[in-house]
């Protein structure tokens, strides 16, 4: 057997792959002998069958078989000794005479699409700008506000007022709506029905119009468990209304109590001390967010400033023939357009992993998975021990589509820090709403 490599250009070449007889006779040899010992054809005896009758029934499948496996170890042999960064895989091409099996020698040609050369420069970065997402007072406000109604007393009241909390039956045969609702009179949109509940007491029953009885459509369907379609029924006609409870929460006061039920014992002294703890909460929230806009604009800008060609026309058939549905050349060129920008960013990354040595162990992959796993459970209030968490990281990596999330996982976030710390990023702190504003445009 002979291997060569033809170079096309800088980004395609050709490997030639020269198959003799004697490479693999043996095996074809040995094959075919296990078949004619075990093979069941009327008027012989098993293991008599004369080999002529074997040859002509099997040896050209058995020769196709043989030499397909020589190809794939060589191929794959010859691609990792001379150390080729190629793009896709190796695409056969086909002979025009087609494949004669039984000729002494044999030619196999395969193309190559390889990988560019390029150097990745992050000074290209500093126009990026890094979010810090500051929570604003009203944000906070309202935190704090949460916070004290739910550890707040429900007092028990006979009739509605502003503020206070609704639990009401309501009902209609039409669209057969009977459903137990929990509201508060600022939701209810309509004066007349909000000046007749507020007759009411607790155990009376009304009828009232359906139409504008809520804020908003939204708030009706959420509330009242209702399809667009249900609805525009139901407002054509009434609903009965059945108080049921109407509770007036009172906030819980500011005090070490609350304090050290939020936290832990005498880390939270005073108010401010509160506020600080649900900023740095808040900001923890909007992190992820602010990561993910950052990152997206580091991959955009690091495809669009790193110059280098790509072998568009074996990439194009490469995706032609490894689909699986058949595709016509437009639709893989179509594809490709598609996949072109990722692509390009996953060769940049790749190059910055291997020159910074960002790859990831596997020790680093438990642990990751581990505390993954640990503050999942810890919001269910589970604190696992260890020899639990050992077996259910165990059984998580035992997945092969979870563990490559997993690890996709864990390299973002080796890629982000890269970048937090090597890149000339512009930092910038913004409210909330200025961010969204600012980032996507949106008020």
């Amino acid at each position: 057997m002979n291997i060569s490599k033809t170079d096309i250009d800088a980004l395609n070449s050709v490997i030639n792959i020269l198959v003799d007889r004697k490479d693999y006779e043996e095996n074809v040899n040995k094959v075919l002998s296990d078949y004619r010992k075990n093979a069941n054809i009327p008027g012989f005896r098993k293991g008599h069958v004369p080999m002529g009758m074997i040859k002509k029934q099997y040896e050209q499948a058995v020769i196709a078989d043989e030499v397909n496996k020589l190809l794939r170890e060589n191929l794959e042999k010859y691609i990792q000794e001379e150390k080729l960064e190629l793009l896709g895989n190796p695409i056969p091409k086909e002979s025009e005479e087609g494949i004669d099996w039984k000729a002494d020698q044999m030619n196999f040609e395969f193309e190559l699409g390889v990988s560019p050369k390029f150097d990745v420069k992050l000074d290209v970065l500093k126009k990026i700008t890094r979010y810090e997402i500051e929570p604003d007072k009203k944000m906070v406000q309202e935190q704090l506000d949460y916070i004290q109604k739910q550890y707040g007393k429900l007092i028990s009241q006979k009739q509605i007022k502003k503020g206070f909390e609704i639990t009401a039956q309501f009902r209609n045969e039409e669209v057969e709506l009977e459903k137990m609702v929990h509201f508060t009179l600022e939701q209810v949109k309509s004066k007349k029905a909000s000046k007749a509940l507020q007759e009411m007491e607790v155990g009376g029953e009304i009828q009232l119009t359906a139409k504008g009885f809520f804020s908003d459509d939204d708030t009706a369907k959420r509330l009242l468990g209702l399809d667009d379609q249900k609805l525009a029924s139901l407002n054509k006609t009434d609903f009965i209304v059945a108080l049921k409870e109407v509770n007036e929460r009172i906030p819980a006061e500011l005090n070490t109590e609350l304090f050290d039920k939020l936290y832990e014992p005498g880390t939270v002294k005073t108010k401010a001390d509160l506020e600080e703890k649900i900023k740095t909460s808040l900001k923890a929230q909007f992190e992820p967010q602010a990561n993910q806009k950052l990152m997206n604009d580091i991959s955009e800008a690091l495809v669009e400033k790193t110059k280098f060609k790509l072998p568009d026309s074996f990439l194009k058939k490469w995706i032609q023939t490894t689909a699986k549905e058949p595709l016509t050349e437009e639709a893989a060129e179509e594809e490709y357009n598609k996949s072109e920008k990722g692509i390009r960013y996953q060769l940049i990354e790749g190059k910055i992993i291997n020159e910074n040595q960002l790859s990831m162990t596997f020790d680093e992959l438990k642990e990751f998975t581990a505390n993954l796993v640990k503050n999942q459970m810890m919001q269910y209030g589970q604190i696992p021990e260890q020899e639990q968490l050992d077996g259910i990281v165990s059984n998580v990596l035992s997945n092969q589509e979870e563990t490559k999330r997993i690890s996709e996982q864990l390299m973002g976030d080796k890629m982000l820090q890269f970048y937090l710390e090597k890149a000339p990023l512009k930092n910038k702190k913004v409210a909330f709403d200025a961010f969204v504003k600012e980032a996507y445009g949106k008020a």
